[in-house]
């Protein structure tokens, strides 16, 4: 009787086709009601040496219906785990599915949305280094070795170079306009967005933030040219033909004349948007290209003169996208991003809209 109930279970383990099926096995011949634990029960009506022995076989059975259903269970969740990886294989060959669409960062859009601006004007993007020299980043931009600019609190040193000179994380962008000026003959036409570096950091600033420069120089561009180019430039980035520009007299060491650019204006309530107001906000700094530095950079100042004017790439992209925290640029939100980003596609121009 053992020895049948043992090929019976045995066969009938290995034909479980799934665990519930194995488990019904397990219950028919070990469970409460089960044909064992049955015939365990009938141990009591026998003598003691054959309840001893039967007793014996019983046991033994069990074990080895128990060892049979934990392999065969073993080899079927072995066997579901194959299926359900085979069912479930994704082939990463295969375009993003629109549920998980990626976005272009607003520092991007906003780059894209300069250099079109400025495409359509006639210039062209020039690059340069993050880590520039002490010449390129300050002297040659005619900043003094006492300029406050210079102080380890406002900018970052590294090492210095093999040959002895001073080496920074750059300041501005500007050292884009030297390079380009010691390499190039006029006229020259560019403008130069970048990542750049000061020693900063709260709502309004950061350690690292992106800055674009513009330059002109030629023999016949004048200040009238420089307004004319920035007040274009404002009213089609922020999409406002009739937004007021005004020019206020600042000071800088690489122009001169120098001044500081607003833009209308409301504030009121806790909100602030762009357009004809009332009042003002500053967006930028300008002037004319110092003497100084065209004669550093092999230029003939009595011959030639130019333009720059610089701006936060950072600072303006939040006027236009109302985005409220410097700092949630750089922290990599993914809920953010999706948020403030934009289509990848969507590719800003003058022609079709800058941002849509």
């Amino acid at each position: 009787m053992v020895d049948t109930l043992k090929a019976e279970t045995l066969q009938a383990i290995e034909a479980a086709a799934d665990p519930a099926g194995l488990e019904e096995v397990r219950v028919a011949v070990l469970g409460k009601k089960g044909r064992v634990t049955g015939l365990m029960k009938d141990l009591g009506g026998l003598d003691p040496e054959e309840r001893k022995a039967r007793g014996a076989a019983l046991n033994r059975l069990k074990e080895e219906i128990t060892a049979a259903l934990d392999a065969r269970k073993a080899e079927l969740q072995g066997g579901a785990l194959a299926a359900r990886l085979e069912s479930e294989r994704l082939d990463v060959t295969l375009p993003v599915r629109p549920a998980s669409e990626g976005r272009i960062h607003p520092i991007s859009q906003t780059i894209d949305e300069i250099t079109a601006i400025f495409a359509d004007m006639g210039f062209v993007v020039a690059e340069g280094p993050d880590i520039e020299s002490d010449f390129y980043n300050f002297t040659a931009l005619n900043i003094p070795p006492e300029h406050p600019a210079r102080q380890m609190h406002d900018t970052f040193y590294l090492p210095d170079a093999p040959d002895g000179g001073r080496r920074v994380l750059r300041t501005h962008t500007s050292p884009v306009q030297i390079r380009t000026m010691r390499s190039v003959k006029p006229p020259i036409r560019i403008i130069a967005p970048g990542r750049t570096y000061r020693s900063d950091y709260d709502m309004t600033h950061t350690p690292m933030f992106h800055q674009v420069e513009a330059l002109v120089v030629d023999e016949a561009t004048h200040m009238g040219h420089l307004k004319g180019c920035i007040i274009e430039f404002c009213r089609a980035f922020f999409d406002i033909d009739d937004l007021p520009v005004r020019f206020r007299p600042s000071f800088f060491p690489f122009t001169e004349p120098s001044a500081e650019v607003d833009i209308g204006c409301m504030r009121s309530g806790g909100e602030l948007k762009i357009g004809a107001y009332g009042d003002w906000l500053e967006i930028m700094g300008c002037g004319m290209v110092h003497p100084k530095v065209l004669d550093n950079c092999g230029i003939d100042p009595s011959r030639y003169q130019g333009f720059a004017f610089g701006m936060g790439i950072e600072r303006i992209a939040m006027l236009k996208y109302g985005i409220p925290d410097l700092r949630t640029f750089f922290e990599a939100d993914l809920r953010w991003l999706k948020h403030y980003g934009f289509v990848p596609l969507d590719q800003p121009s003058l022609a079709v809209g800058l941002s849509r």
